[in-house]
């Protein structure tokens, strides 16, 4: 009986600290979002602007996991940064960033290549961000974000002290419904084609409410020698270097297009090395002439498709290299998706109206406005609980 007791009380107490740390990391500001609104103005905006066809492409990947200092349990990939790269170079990477979690990881043998970036959130919800350009790793995270107000406050609390932020595989993410894209802001990017789906709809959510963000498709990439999860999703880049000037600027310009690979060879490392390298599909030209948006891809697509306005199917085109689109007055922003013959899907960024005469591109950095009573009230309620729950803890080391 007595081995009981002390087993319910273990219990209870694991369980009593649990909710008080859920309690206190879920204080934050409430919100009082702005109303979702389709994206407008007389200008249309062309991430391509910039696109040199005669300087070609940049493959990268940007969320990688390696082995980091410390024990190995806390590890969640047991290959050091640099027989990682290895294992991308063969692939034909020209650049790949190391994003642990919660620890920027320095460049194995270059320093000039150093991008500061890391994965932050501890969640079990997994509303995990990959953070650029921050000098020190900032370990608070609400265990359990359960309000879109936590999400944004999590977003505005990054944003100070780095220059971007991307938010990490939205369909593994716990929580991070429709509801919750139409109101968030302050990031740059989204991941893209982070599980089975091609169709990013959830990017759709977003830009749709007129939250403007590019896309990368990254590997996220814990075991580089398990063939169908390495060189699956991929970025091309058109970037002098892989240093970090660099790409800070092309990430945030737009001039890349996000794409899926599949696994050629079904783990015959030969062939899947010989097929990355060799003709992978690639956009020859993509841009804007007028209200027009065009694509040209190097090879027969299956299919490209133009999507839009809540995910609509605006044109569909079989069996082509190529595709136009005119905006419509109705069209707030448009994106191409091409589908190969072997399973291969390339991703362009946004064209979105804009007022080009104060804004450089529709990304949004208006700030949310706080609700000073809701948070109030908010955050004494938590204060309340934690109360309640230190008082059961009290009574519990009592008996």
């Amino acid at each position: 009986m007595r081995l009981l007791r002390g087993i319910g009380k273990a219990l209870g107490t694991v369980l009593l600290l649990f909710a008080i740390a859920v309690l206190l990391t879920g204080m934050s500001p409430i919100y009082s979002f702005r109303k979702p609104a389709p994206f407008s103005g007389p200008d249309i905006f062309n991430p391509y602007s910039a696109l040199d066809t005669a300087l070609g492409w940049k493959r990268a990947n940007f969320h990688t996991h390696t082995r980091v200092t410390g024990p190995l349990p806390w590890n969640e990939c047991q290959v050091w940064p640099e027989p990682t790269w290895a294992v991308y170079e063969k692939l034909g990477y020209d650049i790949l960033t190391f994003s642990n979690h919660n620890e920027i990881t320095r460049h194995p043998w270059d320093s000039t290549l150093q991008v500061n970036v890391y994965e932050q959130g501890c969640s079990p919800f997994k509303f995990h961000k990959l953070v650029f350009g921050s000098r020190k790793v900032k370990h608070w995270d609400p265990l359990l974000p359960l309000l879109a107000s936590q999400k944004q406050w999590e977003l505005e609390r990054l944003a100070r002290g780095s220059d971007f932020i991307q938010i990490n595989h939205p369909y593994r993410t716990i929580g991070l419904s429709k509801k919750h894209l139409e109101k968030i802001s302050g990031y740059e990017i989204m991941e893209l084609d982070t599980s089975v789906s091609t169709e990013n709809e959830y990017w759709d959510w977003a830009l749709s409410a007129g939250h403007y963000s590019f896309g990368l498709a990254n590997d996220d990439i814990h075991k580089p020698n398990v063939s169908f999860r390495t060189g699956i999703r991929c970025n091309f880049l058109q970037t002098p270097s892989g240093r970090y000037g660099d790409l800070r600027n092309t990430l945030l310009s737009g001039c890349y297009y996000a794409m899926r690979v599949p696994d050629y060879g079904d783990g015959n490392w030969e062939e899947k090395i010989r097929r990355n390298r060799e003709g992978l599909p690639q956009v020859k030209d993509i841009g804007l002439k007028g209200q027009t948006v065009y694509l040209k891809l190097s090879h027969k697509a299956d299919s490209i498709r133009v999507n839009g306005q809540n995910h609509a199917t605006l044109a569909l085109a079989f069996q082509t290299d190529s595709l136009s689109y005119t905006f419509r007055a109705t069209d707030p922003y448009v994106r191409f998706t091409a589908f190969f013959p072997d399973g291969e899907v390339i991703y362009s960024n946004p064209f979105a109206r804009y007022d080009a005469s104060w804004q450089v591109t529709p990304l949004d950095d208006a700030p949310e406005k706080v609700n000073w009573l809701l948070t109030l009230l908010w955050n004494l309620g938590l204060l309340a609980l934690v109360s309640i729950c230190l008082s059961f803890l009290l009574k519990l080391f009592k008996r």
